[in-house]
């Protein structure tokens, strides 16, 4: 081996073991936080999460036990995912279709409609918060799912929109036209041809969606009353209320994470290829 190839070798394992080493660092608290939620609140009191490591005796899913037993808490999850799903799949859907319209087709004041998409990215989520509640109440949506929803997807769609958008112009204009000149209907162009294509973008969409609603805290807190409030709202509830409780708080907080990391490393690489691709036009 040469002394160029040896130099590589070992700046590749440096990377590498520098790598490990972020990784295990970024895992420690998911570890901490399983193992504090598979102890007791006696081992909890008596010692740091890492005694588990060195005593194994201490884990039991006693915790998650009480944790199907806590009404509050099973509710909230639930409300969580009829929180975050259909808000997901209303951004996707409604993106996809406005991107692509945006992309390639011709229709009066495209530009000016995409340039006011573009200039909704700037608007902070805040500022709408009272006025939109001040709506909602009037309609009948203030403190409910539907209601939560609503904000989220309105609040989605121009990044949405955005995104998708430019990842769909960078498609050859010659395949759209080909298609065309095969009889294709922009609607079967749009479900045979450029959704396939742009699955990659849409894919990294869902995640980023996925993962923004599921771990939103203002918005429900605000929006959603004690009926619909998701699993974010609900721990901060019974940490205020029940301080002491990290049997059910422990085990509750890591199913809140465990979900959105699972997703995350589920399509990362899809997210990553998304999100890059979409990004320049």
């Amino acid at each position: 081996m040469n002394v160029t190839a040896l130099r590589r070798a070992l700046g590749n394992s440096l990377v590498q073991a520098f790598l490990v080493v972020v990784g295990l660092i970024w895992l420690t608290p998911l570890a901490g936080l399983l193992l504090s939620s598979l102890r007791s609140t006696e081992d909890t009191a008596r010692g740091g999460w890492w005694t588990a490591l060195t005593g194994p005796g201490q884990l039991s899913f006693d915790n998650y036990s009480a944790l199907l037993g806590n009404s509050g808490i099973t509710q909230a999850f639930w409300n969580t995912v009829l929180i975050s799903v259909p808000t997901t799949v209303l951004v996707v859907v409604i993106a996809a279709l406005a991107g692509y319209a945006f992309a390639w087709l011709d229709f009066p004041g495209r530009d000016p409609l995409f340039l006011l998409v573009v200039a909704l990215l700037v608007v902070p989520v805040q500022i709408g918060l009272l006025p939109v509640a001040k709506l909602f109440g009037q309609l009948g949506l203030f403190g409910t799912i539907p209601g939560v929803v609503l904000f989220h997807v309105s609040y989605g769609l121009p990044f949405a929109i955005f995104l998708l958008r430019n990842y769909f112009a960078e498609m050859p204009k010659e395949m759209l036209e080909a298609a065309r000149m095969d009889g294709g209907g922009e609607w079967r162009i749009f479900t045979r041809l450029v959704l396939p294509v742009g699955r990659p973008a849409i894919a990294s969409l869902a995640i980023f969606q996925f993962l923004w609603v599921w771990n939103d805290m203002l918005v429900a807190l605000l929006f959603a009353d004690s009926s619909a409030q998701p699993l974010t709202v609900e721990l901060q509830s019974q940490i205020r209320q029940f301080g002491s409780n990290i049997d059910v708080l422990a085990p509750g907080a890591f199913l809140s994470l465990i979900v959105p990391v699972a997703v995350f490393f589920a399509f990362q690489r899809h997210f990553v290829q998304g999100v890059m691709a979409g990004s320049v036009k």
